[in-house]
Formats: structure tokens, sequence, C-alpha cells
């Protein structure tokens, strides 16, 4: 996995997990969950990165 690559999904989580802080915060289960979407495609990504590197190896 790239570095940039990592960085994205590192951004990506963090911005989900913001975004799940804030829907909290207001009572928005729209945004909550949309935070919560975000945090699951960095796993995700990250998973299917993993993957890769492993059978470059």
């Amino acid at each position: 996995m790239s570095a940039t690559d990592k960085m994205k999904n590192a951004v990506e989580d963090v911005e989900g997990k913001a975004k799940e802080a804030l829907g909290k915060a207001t009572g928005d289960k729209s945004t909550e969950n949309e935070g919560r979407g975000d945090q699951a495609k960095s796993d995700l990504k990250d998973a299917g990165e993993n993957v890769k590197d492993a059978f470059k190896h």
C-alpha cells in the first residue's frame, strides 16, 4: 500500500469520525450514519490494499 493511499484512508476515517460525532451532538441520525459509512469504506479500502500487498510479496 502506498503512503498516499494510507493517508487518504486515514483522512477519510477521521472525517467519518467527525461526521459521526457531529451527528450525535446535533441529534442528526443521517449525518451520524453517513460518518459510520465513511469509516466503513475506509476500513474496506485498507483491507483491499492489504490483500494486494500480500500478493505482491
